[in-house]
């Protein structure tokens, strides 16, 4: 169980965390968080941080499935926030351009999602671009394995071809030796017949 919530929090933990930094984006500017001259740092951190959200998501999630919960947050949260806008006009100063306002507030949960696409679009770029080098890598030590492997098999054909003409040669030498064998035994054969005729005629002129 302990487990299983730990690799929820992994898993969707950043997700959590952009939707929480989407949200509290639609309070800027008001009473609750008035930063004055400082808002456009504080509307910066919360850029980055969606960046560094978006980042983690993609690592963890992969581009597809982080894409969908990213476009899922910033459609629930838009539509969250146009709601609590619309209620509580009067604590977001919306109470004269109501439209307008809920187009800015629109705006600025769009572009802080945006943020959290570009930090996903940004690690699939770099994790794409490591996965191509180390496959590259891959294919060059492929490559010379092919090379290795090609050079090993002229070799052993190579030999394969010097061990059969050593074969042939030696059988070709061992059907001379029988030949000539069968060359001398024939001979010793006809001066053994001729010799056996000498004799026989000896004993007849006897």
């Amino acid at each position: 169980m302990l487990l299983s919530l730990k690799r929820l929090l992994v898993n969707y933990g950043a997700a959590a965390l952009l939707a929480i930094f989407l949200f509290v984006s639609n309070f800027l500017n008001t009473s609750l968080f008035d930063f004055g001259q400082l808002n456009f740092a504080v509307w910066f951190v919360l850029s980055i941080l969606s960046f560094s959200s978006g980042w983690f998501i993609n690592r963890v999630l992969g581009w597809q499935r982080g894409g969908k919960i990213v476009f899922a947050i910033i459609v629930a949260v838009t539509i969250i926030s146009l709601v609590i806008v619309i209620f509580f006009n009067e604590y977001f100063s919306a109470s004269e351009l109501l439209t307008e306002n809920l187009i800015l507030y629109s705006l600025r949960t769009i572009m802080l999602g945006a943020m959290g696409f570009f930090g996903m679009a940004i690690q699939e770029v770099l994790g794409s671009e490591r996965e191509s080098v180390i496959l590259k890598e891959k294919i060059k030590v492929y490559e010379q394995t092919m090379i290795d492997a090609k050079k090993e098999a002229e070799l052993t054909l190579k030999e394969a071809k010097v061990n059969a003409q050593k074969i042939i040669n030696d059988a070709e030498l061992s059907a001379k030796n029988i030949f000539l064998k069968k060359e001398r035994i024939e001979k010793e054969l006809k001066e053994f017949i001729q010799i056996e005729k000498e004799l026989i005629k000896k004993y007849d002129d006897l």
